[in-house]
C-alpha cells in the first residue's frame, strides 16, 4: 500500500509537469544594460522556454536597460520590445518572436528548415577524448553520445543551444549561432574550485576545499567485471580499503575494512556505514559462522550475503569513500569505521536512452590442495606403500565449472522539469558445486522533478529485490562440509561408486534411504555426495527500499531540505538434514537417526528522516557553506529460529516445525521488537577566504536508545571535527608545470554505538522451558566506543594534470573499548560489560595517477595506490589484560587472542617445544614435541602493505584494462593442509617420503609419518602450518571494443555497442599459502587468517555486451 501511494505521487507529479507550465513564470535579472540576445539567454537559463525567431527580423544586438526582480517573463518581454515592431507568441515551451506582419507558424517552419549537421569533438583539459559524453539540444530530447574518439554528430537548428555533460566533469553549454564544427574542452570537477561534490549528509562542498581524504569511484569500476556481490569489485582500487570475500560460495558477504579495524569486542562492528543518496542503508548479513570447527555440533557455518550485495551495480553512478573520521564525522555514532556514499543513477534532462547489458562468466576453482598419486591407501588414510596410482580426479568431478549470468536493462529520460530512471536486473548463477544456485531480481524506479522555477525539487526512489540461494555451502569448518572427505579420500580409490550410490536402502527401516560411505559415518567423515544431495538448504531474502526528498530554495543563499527513507529486509532460511546424517550433529529419537530441521525467519525495518537548512553565501573574498539539521533513525528487528539440533525429529525425513522434538536438546531463539532509535542534531560550517584557505567545523550530538539505563542516557554523546586546507596555487605563483597544489589537516571524533540490549539485563527461556539466567551485567556506565583521528595530507597535479599525487598520513585512537570481563569469584554474575582500553591504527596512503602517453590514436592511463596500516592494542583493563574470541577448549590448533601490546588479528596456536638454542625438541621416535593450549603467538592476519596498479590502454575503438593487486605481509594458517598432511594425501607428504625425511628450519625429521601425525591434524603443531599471506595477482582484466559512431549512425537504432572479454583472479604472480589468503572464514572479527576447508576462490572468465539505444 505504501509503495502504491508512493508511485501514485510520481504519476501525479509527471502529469502535472507535462500538462501545465505557468504562463506567469518569473525571472530575476539584476539592474544592468544588456543586449537583447543576452536577455533572451538569461530567460532560457532560468525557465524551460526556448526562443524561436528569424535573425534577419529580430535585432538581438540592440542594447536595452533591464531590472527584473521575480518578474513575469511576459512583462520583461513587453519591456524590452516596447516601441519596436516585434511581438511574441507563446507556443507551448517555445516563445516565437515575429514582426507584426509575420505569422508565428511561418517563423517556426523557417527555423525548422534551417537545421544543420553539427560535428564536434569533446576532450578533457589534457586533450584526451571523453568517451560517452552526453550531447543534448537544450530543452529537447534530441541528443547523442560521443564515440571512442570523443566525436559526435547531431542534427539541430542553427540557433540551438547544446549542453554537454559527463560524470566527473563540469557541464558545458554552447549557443551554436550557426556554428557547424565544435571543439569542446571539459574541466574535471575534482580540479575546479567551482565544482561541488557530495559529502557527508549529502551536503555539497567545493571539491578542492575539502580538508580530508576521500576516494571517488565511478560506476564503471563495479560493472567492468561483475560479481554477485558488487562491493568486491572495489578490491585493489582504493588506498586504505581492504576487501575480503567470504569463503562460502555463491552470494557470500564481504569484509570491508577502511584504515584497519578499531573494535576489539568479538561481536563489535568494524564494517563501514553505507549511505545511498544521502540516506543510511541496512547492511544486514546472513552470516552465521560459529567456530573454525563448524559450530558446537550445530553445523551452522553459513553465509548467504549481506546488504550491499543486494544492490544492482548498473544503478550506481558513483561511490565516494569517506575514509577518515573528519570526512564521516556528521554521521556520529555510526561513522567509526568510515562511510561509503553511493550515488545512484537518475533520469537526465533532454535525453532518452535505453541500455541493455549482459554479462556471462565461467567460474573455475583455483588454489586447490596439491595431491599425491604415488602412495596408496592404508585404512582410511593414504600412508600405504608406494606404487603407481590411477588419478581418478575425484575433486575435479565434484567441483565443476560455475556459471554466472547478469542481465540488466535501464531507461533514462526526461526534460528540464521531470526526469525518470527505471531499471531491471536479473542474476542467475550456478556454483562450482552444481547444487549451489542463486537467483536474484532487482527493480528500481526513480523520479526527480522541479517546480516553481526550480525552487522546489522532489526526488523519489523505490527499489525492490528478491534473492534465493539454494544449498549454500558451508563457509568452512569440519562439520557438514563436503570438502573435508572430498579432499581426504584415500588416493588411488575411485569415488564414483559413492557418487552414484550415495544412499542405499536400509532393510531395518523399511527400505529408507541412508548414507552410503566407505567408512563409519561420523561428524568427522561423511560422503560428500550425501552432503550435497541430502543436507540441503534454502536462503530467501526480500528487500524493499523507498525514499523521498524535497528541497526548497528560499533565496540565493538559503535552502531547506527534508528526506525520508524506509528500508525493509526479510530473510528466510530452512535446512534439512536427512536421516543417517552424522548422529552427533542430528541427534537421535528413540535411538534412531531421524534427521534434523532448522527453520528461521527474521525481519528488519529501518525508518530514517532528517531536516536540514543549508546556507551558501559569498561576499568579497569570503565564503560560507553551512548547514544545520536534525535526524532520527529507527531500527526494529524481529526473528525466530527453530532448530531440532540433537533432539532430532519424531518422524524421519519429515521436515516441518511440528515434527521437531522440542525438548531441552532443541533450540528456540526468538527476538521480539528489538529496537534502536538514534536521535541527532548536527551542524557544519565551512569558511573560505580568497578561494585559498578553508576552515571546516562540524558537530553532532547523538542520543541512542542503546544507552538506556546508563548515566549517558539523557546527555548522549558529542562528536566534533575541525579541518583546514590551503590551496597553494591560489595564494602563490607556482611554476607553470604545477597545475594544482594543496595541503590539508583535520581532527575529529566519531563513535561506534553499543549493541542492542546489553544495558538491560534479561533472562532467557529456552526450548523445553529451561531458564537461562542473565550472566552479564553493567554498572550503568557504558558508553559508545570513541575514535579520535588526526590526519594530514597533500594533493598535487603536474604537467597540465597529466600527473597527480595524493598523500595522507593518519592516526586513529579508539578508546572506551567494549569488553566482557569475568567478575571476581563469588559475584552474582559471571561477567560484566565495561569500557576500557585503547586501540591505535596509524598509517599512510599514497595514490599516483598519470597519463604517460597520449596522441591522436593511442592513450595510456595508469594509477598506483599504496597503503600501510599499523594496528596496536595500547591498553585494555588493569584486571583484564587479555582475552580470547570464542570458547576455549575446542580441539583445534587455532585461537584469536587480544593482548595488551599485541594487535587485533593476532593468531595463536600450538608452537614447537624448543631447546635453549632454538632447536626443536623431539621424542624418542624422532617426532617433534609440540606445545598445547594455543598459547603461542604465531602471526597476525593483517597485511603490512596493500598495493593496486591499474592500467588502461586505448587505441581507436579498442581498450585494454588490467589491475594488479598485491597484499604484502601478514600471516595465515591452513588447518586444511594440516588435516590433509596427517592423512597422507598431499604432494608434500609424498615428496617427504621420497626424500626419507622432513626438513624444517634446518632440522631433519626422518620419521615422516610420525612428523605429520604430530604436526598435522586439526589440533597438531600449527606453527608448521603458518604461511606468509603475501600474494600478487592479476585481479581484473578487460579487453573491449566500441563500435564507431559512423557505423552506428547507419543503423538508426543503436547509439552505442560495446563488447568486452573480462576476467577476474586470472592468476597469481606470487603466493606462498596453499589457499587464497584473501578469502576469509568470517566477515566478523573472529576466525581471521585461517582456512579450514573453505570454498576455494574461483577464476572468472567471460564477456560483456552492452547496447545503447
Amino acid at each position: 500500500m505504501k509503495i502504491t501511494l508512493f508511485l501514485l505521487l510520481f504519476v501525479t507529479f509527471q502529469a502535472y509537469s507535462h500538462a501545465t507550465y505557468s504562463q506567469s513564470t518569473r525571472i530575476s535579472i539584476p539592474r544592468s544594460e544588456l543586449r537583447v540576445g543576452e536577455i533572451l539567454d538569461k530567460i532560457e537559463a532560468q525557465t524551460e522556454y526556448l526562443f524561436v525567431y528569424n535573425k534577419k527580423s529580430v535585432d538581438v544586438r540592440r542594447t536595452v536597460n533591464v531590472d527584473a526582480d521575480n518578474q513575469p517573463v511576459s512583462e520583461v518581454l513587453d519591456e524590452i520590445f516596447n516601441g519596436t515592431d516585434i511581438r511574441y507568441v507563446m507556443e507551448g515551451k517555445n516563445i516565437v518572436l515575429t514582426k507584426q506582419n509575420e505569422k508565428a507558424s511561418e517563423i517556426i517552419a523557417t527555423v525548422q528548415q534551417e537545421n544543420i549537421s553539427v560535428k564536434g569533438v569533446v576532450t578533457d583539459t589534457k586533450g584526451e577524448p571523453i568517451i560517452g559524453a552526453n550531447v543534448v539540444e537544450k530543452g529537447t530530447t534530441n541528443g547523442c553520445i560521443t564515440n571512442i574518439d570523443g566525436e559526435f554528430t547531431l542534427n539541430t537548428p542553427t540557433n540551438a543551444t547544446l549542453v554537454i555533460s559527463f560524470i566527473g566533469y563540469q557541464p558545458v553549454t554552447i549557443a551554436l549561432n550557426g556554428q557547424k564544427t565544435l571543439n569542446v574542452q571539459m574541466q574535471e570537477e575534482a580540479l575546479s574550485l567551482e565544482t561541488v561534490v557530495v559529502t557527508a549528509m549529502g551536503i555539497k562542498k567545493k571539491a578542492a576545499s575539502l580538508t580530508y581524504s576521500t576516494q571517488q569511484v565511478g560506476g564503471d569500476e563495479l560493472t567492468r567485471a561483475k560479481d554477485p556481490n558488487m562491493i568486491t569489485a572495489l578490491a585493489g582500487k582504493s588506498a586504505g580499503v581492504q576487501i575480503n570475500k567470504s569463503a562460502s560460495g555463491l552470494g557470500g558477504s564481504a569484509k570491508v575494512s577502511i584504515r584497519g579495524t578499531r573494535s576489539a569486542y568479538e561481536g563489535g562492528n568494524n564494517q563501514p556505514l553505507y549511505v545511498i543518496d544521502g540516506v543510511p542503508m541496512l547492511n544486514t548479513t546472513t552470516e552465521s559462522t560459529s567456530t573454525v570447527m563448524g559450530g558446537e555440533n550445530d553445523g551452522v557455518n553459513r553465509d548467504a550475503g549481506d546488504g550491499i550485495s543486494n544492490l544492482n551495480p548498473e544503478d550506481i553512478e558513483s561511490m565516494s569513500i569517506l575514509k577518515g573520521a573528519s570526512a564521516a564525522a556528521l554521521y556520529g555514532s555510526q561513522a567509526a569505521n568510515g562511510v561509503i556514499l553511493i550515488t545512484t543513477k537518475k533520469g537526465k534532462a533532454g535525453m532518452q536512452r535505453v541500455t541493455f547489458s549482459s554479462n556471462l562468466t565461467i567460474d573455475h576453482a583455483i588454489s586447490l590442495p596439491e595431491f599425491q598419486n604415488s602412495y596408496g591407501p592404508s585404512g582410511t588414510d593414504s600412508w600405504g606403500e608406494k606404487k603407481s596410482l590411477t588419478d581418478y580426479d575425484n575433486v575435479g568431478k565434484f567441483l565443476g565449472n560455475g556459471v554466472t549470468a547478469i542481465n540488466s536493462i535501464s531507461v533514462q529520460s526526461g526534460n528540464e522539469k521531470m526526469q525518470t530512471y527505471f531499471s531491471y536486473a536479473n542474476t542467475t548463477a550456478k556454483g562450482i558445486i552444481d547444487s549451489n544456485k542463486l537467483q536474484k531480481h532487482n527493480l528500481t524506479f526513480r523520479e526527480t522533478a522541479s517546480f516553481f522555477n526550480d525552487r522546489l525539487k522532489l526526488d523519489g526512489n523505490a527499489t525492490l529485490m528478491t534473492q534465493k540461494i539454494k544449498n549454500s555451502t558451508a563457509s568452512g569448518g569440519i562439520y557438514l562440509n563436503p570438502l573435508v572427505d572430498l579432499y581426504s579420500f584415500p588416493r588411488g580409490m575411485d569415488m564414483s561408486e559413492y557418487a552414484t550410490n550415495f544412499e542405499v536402502a536400509d532393510p531395518t527401516r523399511n527400505g529408507m534411504p541412508v548414507q552410503n560411505w566407505y567408512t563409519d559415518v561420523s561428524e568427522w567423515s561423511q560422503n560428500p555426495y550425501w552432503i550435497k544431495n541430502r543436507v540441503t538448504n534454502t536462503n530467501k531474502r526480500y528487500r524493499a527500499m523507498a525514499s523521498l526528498s524535497a528541497s526548497l530554495k528560499i533565496n540565493d543563499w538559503l535552502t531547506l531540505q527534508a528526506r525520508g527513507n524506509a528500508d525493509y529486509v526479510s530473510d528466510k532460511f530452512d535446512q534439512k538434514m536427512y536421516a543417517s546424517t552424522a548422529p552427533n550433529i542430528t541427534g537421535t529419537y528413540n535411538e534412531k537417526s531421524n534427521g534434523r530441521y532448522v527453520w528461521s525467519e527474521s525481519e528488519q525495518f529501518q525508518i530514517y528522516a532528517d531536516v536540514m537548512a543549508m546556507f551558501n553565501k559569498t561576499w568579497n573574498k569570503w565564503s560560507l557553506n553551512a548547514a544545520v539539521g536534525t535526524s532520527i533513525n529507527k531500527n526494529k528487528v524481529n526473528s525466530l529460529m527453530l532448530d531440532s539440533k540433537i533432539a532430532s525429529l519424531y518422524k524421519p525425513n519429515l521436515f516441518t516445525v511440528a515434527n521437531i522434538v522440542m525438548g531441552s536438546n532443541a533450540s528456540i531463539n526468538q527476538e521480539i521488537d528489538q529496537r534502536r532509535t538514534i536521535q541527532s542534531v548536527f551542524g557544519t560550517a565551512q569558511i573560505g577566504f580568497d578561494e585559498a584557505l578553508y576552515l571546516d567545523i562540524t558537530a553532532r550530538n547523538d542520543w541512542s536508545s542503546t544507552l538506556a539505563h546508563t548515566e549517558s542516557m539523557n546527555s548522549g554523546f558529542f562528536y566534533p571535527s575541525v579541518g583546514l586546507s590551503w590551496i597553494i596555487n591560489n595564494s602563490l605563483k607556482l611554476p607553470e608545470w604545477i597545475s594544482f597544489g594543496k595541503v590539508r589537516g583535520s581532527w575529529a571524533q566519531v563513535g561506534n554505538d553499543l549493541p542492542i540490549g546489553i544495558t538491560n539485563l534479561v533472562d532467557i527461556i529456552q526450548a523445553g522451558g529451561v531458564l537461562q539466567a542473565a550472566d552479564t551485567y553493567n554498572k550503568g556506565d557504558l558508553k559508545p566506543e570513541i575514535s579520535s583521528s588526526i590526519e594530514f595530507g597533500t594533493e598535487w597535479r603536474f604537467f597540465q594534470s597529466r600527473l597527480g599525487i595524493d598523500f595522507t598520513w593518519y592516526q586513529t585512537d579508539t578508546k572506551n573499548q567494549l569488553l566482557r570481563m569475568p567478575t571476581a569469584a563469588g559475584d552474582k554474575y559471571a561477567y560484566r560489560y565495561i569500557n576500557a582500553g585503547k586501540i591505535r591504527n596509524k598509517g599512510i596512503e599514497l595514490t599516483v595517477d598519470a597519463t604517460p602517453v597520449m596522441n591522436d590514436n593511442f592513450r595510456w592511463k595508469t594509477a598506483i595506490n599504496v597503503s600501510a596500516n599499523r594496528n596496536e592494542v595500547i591498553s585494555l583493563h588493569p584486571d583484564y589484560t587479555q582475552f580470547s574470541y570464542g570458547q576455549e577448549g575446542f580441539s583445534m590448533a587455532y585461537q584469536m587472542r587480544i593482548k595488551e601490546g599485541g594487535k587485533l588479528g593476532d593468531i595463536y596456536g600450538n608452537a614447537f617445544a624448543r631447546n635453549a638454542d632454538g632447536t626443536i625438541q623431539t621424542n624418542a621416535d624422532g617426532t617433534p614435541i609440540g606445545k598445547t593450549g594455543n598459547q603461542d603467538l604465531l602471526g597476525n592476519s593483517n597485511p603490512d602493505c596493500m598495493l593496486g596498479w591499474s592500467n588502461t590502454f586505448t587505441y581507436k575503438g579498442f581498450s585494454l584494462y588490467f589491475l594488479i593487486d598485491a597484499r604484502i605481509g601478514g600471516d595465515v594458517m591452513s588447518l586444511t593442509q594440516a588435516d590433509l598432511d596427517s592423512r597422507g594425501v598431499t604432494k608434500e607428504t609424498a615428496e617427504a617420503r621420497d626424500r626419507g625425511y622432513v626438513e624444517y628450519q634446518g632440522q631433519r625429521f626422518e620419521n615422516v609419518k610420525g612428523f605429520y601425525g604430530t604436526t598435522g591434524g586439526r589440533n597438531g603443531i600449527s606453527e608448521y602450518y603458518m604461511y606468509d599471506a603475501t600474494n600478487i595477482r592479476l585481479r581484473e582484466l578487460s579487453l573491449g571494443y566500441s563500435f564507431p559512431q559512423s557505423l552506428l549512425a547507419k543503423t538508426k537504432v543503436f547509439k552505442g555497442i560495446d563488447l568486452s572479454l573480462v576476467a577476474r583472479n586470472l592468476f597469481f604472480f606470487y603466493k606462498d599459502a596453499p589457499f587464497d589468503p584473501d578469502a576469509t572464514l568470517s566477515v566478523g572479527n573472529n576466525n581471521q587468517g585461517i582456512d579450514v576447508f573453505g570454498m576455494p576462490t574461483t577464476r572468472n572468465i567471460g564477456f560483456n555486451v552492452k547496447f545503447t539505444f
